[in-house]
């Protein structure tokens, strides 16, 4: 949850002073709208029996959800625990349309895109869809929350087209501190996000703990020497943006690999964002803060290295990765 009060100050700091407020109110509205819709029909159509696309209404305004136990925890904490992942998925693409959708827009835009987009891809994976028949592996949401997102975020820029005065005037970030406040407070409430994903406090959770901490911090360093090779400075947002990266990239892996291979999927990760965000700087494309480099790219990234760094000795579910003789 406090993920997305994080994700304000972030996409709050980046923006122009005058945009501010809206933009964060961007992330805050989210709460409402996608959490009560979630509770009301998003989450049956997520995780009830449907079919290999989307559940059923079977659960809709939460019938027969109770304490009775989902594996390991309560039916009813596992529905607020999911909320909590649909609405930051539709705050974060807040990030590509700051400065040109109207509010009133945007909140209808999230409310339906989270009944006929999130919840739909979140019963593909995790809900018995068609992609868990595949086999995908994703730990708490690479592809559900991440690629998803960015997805959505790529295609609102392009829909909506450039800010009037892009490219035309510098638009720097009015208030840095709050960049790196937010990064912040997203990496605390990431450990929830991913170690909680083990649905229990036990060694599982604890892996997803220690790769949501370690992988950041690779693509911390790796980040800061690219920084420092191509632009010869190591800047607070670019620093604050790897973090966000790191974190989007181990998170479809949190629960499957070793520590040491969080770190490289936390420096990997590191280059085909950080070379995306120099490319898209040059053209027409005003994703306004990179929500498609960071987690689009990233989580793809992400989801392509759990299956070569899976290994059967950390995974539950028995799938190994290439690394481990499983191409």
């Amino acid at each position: 949850l406090l993920m997305t009060a994080g994700l304000a100050f972030f996409y709050g700091g980046l923006v122009r002073s005058k945009n501010v407020l809206n933009t964060m109110m961007m992330s805050f509205i989210a709460f409402g709208f996608a959490g009560v819709l979630w509770a009301v029909a998003g989450y049956s159509l997520a995780f009830g029996a449907g079919g290999a696309v989307v559940g059923d209404f079977s659960m809709a305004f939460l019938k027969g959800v109770g304490l009775q136990p989902n594996g390991t925890i309560p039916d009813m904490l596992f529905m607020a625990f999911q909320a909590t992942f649909a609405i930051i998925t539709a705050a974060l693409i807040s990030g590509a349309v700051v400065g040109r959708m109207r509010f009133g827009a945007y909140v209808a835009f999230i409310s339906i895109w989270g009944l006929v987009v999130y919840a739909p891809v979140a019963h593909w994976v995790w809900g018995g869809g068609w992609l868990a028949g595949l086999g995908a592996l994703d730990f708490a949401g690479g592809t559900v929350v991440h690629v998803n997102a960015g997805a959505a975020a790529l295609t609102a820029a392009v829909v909506l087209g450039p800010r009037t005065d892009y490219g035309r005037q510098a638009m720097l970030p009015h208030n840095v501190p709050f960049v790196l406040l937010g990064a912040g407070l997203l990496w605390f409430g990431w450990m929830g996000f991913n170690g909680g994903s083990a649905l229990a406090a036990d060694e599982l959770a604890a892996l997803g703990v220690v790769n949501t901490l370690v992988a950041p911090c690779a693509t911390l360093v790796a980040w800061a020497l690219l920084d420092a090779f191509f632009a010869k400075q190591i800047t607070a947002v670019g620093a604050a943006t790897a973090i966000v990266v790191g974190l989007v990239a181990v998170t479809p892996a949190a629960g499957y690999v070793a520590p040491m291979s969080a770190i490289a999927i936390g420096a990997i990760a590191a280059f085909p964002s950080y070379f995306f965000i120099r490319w898209r700087a040059g053209t027409r494309l005003d994703d306004s803060l990179d929500v498609f480099a960071a987690h689009g790219v990233g989580g793809a990234t992400g989801a392509v290295l759990t299956g070569v760094f899976a290994s059967v000795a950390m995974n539950p579910s028995g799938a190994v990765g290439l690394l481990f003789g499983n191409p």
